[in-house]
């Protein structure tokens, strides 16, 4: 009985140890994100677009707006997933630039039209990926997508508090408190012509934000734009609680450098951010200007803060640790 005890014991310590490097792989898996701004290695006023890399391989696309420059830009690379928090026209993007770097980091030269078709719709097209959205957003990319050659299951519903997964990445849909009211640019006949007549815009429902929970364990909320909402406290981070965040700081549309700090340091209290949508040019020579609202939002939140430069790969860890590229 002692010798049974004795290799019984062995044999599990064995296990064990074979066991461990497999899970020290997996706690070590990193998620990476790379910015798709308008100007190389820097943080321009309309850049949006980021690309999220799964440890499996999924890849997503959020926001493409205006500085993803169509579905054949060299920077995309495999697509699986894109998301659109809004139609706003710097979201879904209805031009971009010819080439990379034209105009200047405040005021990027985007000569190419897209609409009335969009940026977005372009990488759904060219990728083959699946779009994601929310609100009353379905029904009409489901018909446009199909329109252009695509089919009708490349559009997926995600609204508030229901979650779809690609690879090993969750798709949770979150409030915003934004517009969402898309520009008559997109549209044709006497529906566009009678929206600008009368100065309005057609209602595609509520605009919205995302949490991605990846296969390593870490969840990262995406604010598309909004004010502060309470939803930030009692959704975001009491039930989906991330430890990344990527949050709109350019203000007047949206929160501000002070308005976003508040955000992250008394309701979504992730353990860093990425700022995002700052609306003016936040660097030159991948250095931060004086007096920018990045630097300003940097100095109020009390966790690391980071800057989306166009191009460099930021990788993070299951707890949102930047360990490369930061």
């Amino acid at each position: 009985m002692k010798n049974t005890t004795v290799i019984a014991s062995l044999l599990f310590s064995v296990f064990c140890i074979s066991a461990m490097p497999a899970a020290t792989a997996a706690g070590a898996a990193t998620v990476k994100i790379t910015p798709l701004g308008s100007h190389d290695g820097e943080f321009c006023a309309q850049d949006r677009a980021l690309i999220f890399e799964d440890p499996d391989g999924t890849r997503i696309l959020y926001d493409a707006g205006r500085t993803v420059r169509g579905g054949s830009d060299p920077r995309l690379g495999k697509i699986d997933g894109v998301l659109l928090s809004h139609v706003h026209s710097d979201h879904l993007g209805d031009m971009h630039q010819a080439e990379a770097n034209a105009g200047t980091c405040a005021s990027p030269d985007f000569s190419v039209k897209s609409a009335p078709s969009s940026v977005t719709e372009e990488v759904v097209l060219a990728k083959k990926a699946k779009l994601f959205v929310g609100g009353e957003m379905g029904d009409f990319f489901s018909r446009r997508i199909t329109a252009a050659g695509g089919s009708a299951d490349q559009v997926l519903l995600v609204r508030f508090g229901g979650q779809r997964k690609i690879g090993g990445v969750s798709i949770a849909g979150v409030p915003a408190a934004h517009s969402n009211g898309l520009d008559e640019k997109f549209l044709g006949g006497a529906l566009a012509e009678g929206l600008s007549a009368n100065g309005v815009k057609a209602y595609v429902g509520p605009a919205g934000g995302f949490v991605l929970t990846f296969s390593n364990g870490l969840a990262v909320y995406l604010s598309g734009d909004t004010g502060i909402i309470a939803d930030q406290d009692l959704v975001v981070r009491r039930f989906y609680k991330p430890k990344l965040a990527v949050l709109n700081i350019g203000g007047i549309f949206s929160t501000g450098p002070q308005e976003a700090a508040y955000v992250i340091n008394d309701l979504v209290r992730p353990n860093a951010v990425i700022a995002s949508h700052v609306n003016e040019a936040a660097t030159k020579d991948g250095k931060f200007l004086p007096g920018s609202k990045f630097l300003e939002f940097k100095t109020a939140v009390k966790v690391p803060v980071y800057a989306p430069l166009s191009g460099k790969t930021m990788e993070f860890n299951v707890e949102g640790k930047c360990v490369a590229g930061c």
